[in-house]
């Protein structure tokens, strides 16, 4: 380690297990507020600035919301000390190098997302760090393990850090299988909130009285760090595998559509959609945001969508299909300077719609696909909330709700819907509504 550097950090439980491990691939899996990114920052901080010449990488399935989460916490509570004294430097990249800390010994710390994977796949490393790892696809993992290969430790390690999802997600079954080594990370392991004795600190007290605000499938997962499946769940049919699938470039043939679920205290939602030819539907791009106006929202994908003279840089939606608010409604058309379209919102019809089209056809893909990476912007007041930030993160706990007795009822719970609402939308007006028709003479 450089002699300047004196690093202060109180490794406990799964922390301490991570240091003392070598095994090629491990998970940090728990609670929400148990330290686990900390805990794998620090991994690859101390790793290089101990080993010289090391490269590692800090990914997230976005470049964004890596920027904006995970290396706050690095520059920050981690590598601060040898940032203010020159043992790391920030480099912000260049067409032959993707962004990185450099280590006054040679190693370096790369960053980047899997959204625009080419200058971090195009590196060998040592060590990789995947934050927030259940945002991504087991051939994302597997594709990061691939440039695990420079061979400058005599271990080479592949890390994720994660909160618990449904119990069928790839990073559970790959370490029930034994691929992957799941270390259980919890509140105790976190000396910020909680004492050696497991009575909590003032910050640890404010923070736990969040998490034990929350309920259903959110409070298993990030209270008590269960991998649970949702009882009751609404689109049983949902699959990452198949639902998901890499960003690519939509041909500017393909039919566009916009629809909008308003919004202020909770989240305002607009989804582009595409439509092949043969009638799939793709969301490609998405805002998910709480307390802005909607002459802001206007603003904002009029900015998307067009250059700086004003023209569009993809086909014109279709149809601008919305919530029902009036007034929400007229701003939007005043900003947009398009017209917009009053939603279908019957519920029981549009899910069996959304349900069907879930359904995997003849040829093996179904009818509505997810684009990965569609997210604009992370919502930091959401993702602190630990509330969905995206119509993906509210699939796999939208259930329904239940009449005291426990007898499901056939309409959805009402909460952290606005993806979900605004899908159905999509889908209703694609399949549900009347169509013309036509007689021939």
């Amino acid at each position: 380690m450089d002699d300047d550097i004196v690093v202060r950090y109180e490794p406990r439980g799964a922390a301490n297990a991570l240091f003392r491990t070598r095994t090629s691939e491990v998970a940090m899996a728990g609670p929400a507020g148990t330290g686990k990114s900390l805990a794998c920052l620090f991994r690859v901080h101390l790793s290089a600035l101990n080993n010289p010449g090391i490269r590692c990488l800090i990914v997230r399935k976005t470049a964004v919301s890596l920027g904006a989460t995970t290396l706050v916490t690095f520059e920050e509570k981690v590598a601060k000390q040898a940032l203010a004294t020159g043992v790391v430097r920030w480099f912000g990249g260049s067409p032959r190098e993707a962004p990185c800390y450099r280590y006054s010994n040679g190693s370096k710390v790369v960053v980047g997302g899997m959204d625009k994977p080419e200058k971090v796949l195009s590196s060998e490393y040592d060590l990789v760090f995947a934050d927030e790892a259940t945002e991504l696809t087991e051939t994302d993992w597997e594709t990061l393990g691939t440039r695990l290969r420079n061979g400058r430790l005599s271990w080479q390690q592949q890390i994720a850090a994660c909160n618990p999802s449904q119990p069928t997600h790839w990073i559970k079954t790959r370490s029930d299988r034994g691929s992957m080594l799941m270390l259980h990370s919890r509140h105790i392991d976190n000396p910020a909130y909680m004492r050696p004795d497991g009575t909590l600190t003032p910050a640890g007290a404010d923070y736990m009285a969040k998490l034990d605000a929350l309920t259903g499938i959110r409070r298993a997962r990030f209270r008590d760090g269960i991998w649970a499946a949702a009882e009751g769940l609404i689109y049983e049919g949902w699959d990452d595998a198949v639902h998901s699938v890499p960003a690519f470039d939509i041909p500017a043939a393909w039919t566009r559509w916009l629809t909008v679920d308003f919004g202020f205290t909770n989240p305002f939602c607009a989804q582009w959609w595409a439509e092949d030819p043969d009638g799939r539907l793709y969301l490609y791009r998405e805002i998910y945001r709480t307390k802005r106006l909607v002459e802001d929202h206007a603003r904002h994908i009029l900015k998307l969508v067009t250059d700086d003279d004003g023209a569009w840089t993809e086909p014109r939606p279709r149809a601008v299909i919305c919530d029902h608010d009036a007034e929400d409604r007229a701003t939007l058309e005043r900003h947009l300077e398009l017209g917009t379209t009053p939603a279908k919102k019957t519920v029981s019809d549009g899910i069996q719609a959304v349900q069907s089209r879930l359904k995997v056809q003849g040829d093996g893909r179904p009818r509505l696909l997810l684009v990965e990476g569609a997210l604009v912007e992370r919502d930091p007041d959401l993702e602190a909330a630990k509330k969905p930030t995206c119509t993906a993160e509210e699939i796999t706990a939208y259930v329904w709700a239940v009449k005291p007795g426990g007898v499901a009822k056939e309409e959805p719970v009402k909460q952290d819907d606005h993806g979900m609402d605004a899908m159905r939308y999509m889908v209703a007006s694609r399949d549900l509504a009347g169509q013309t028709r036509l007689r021939w003479l």
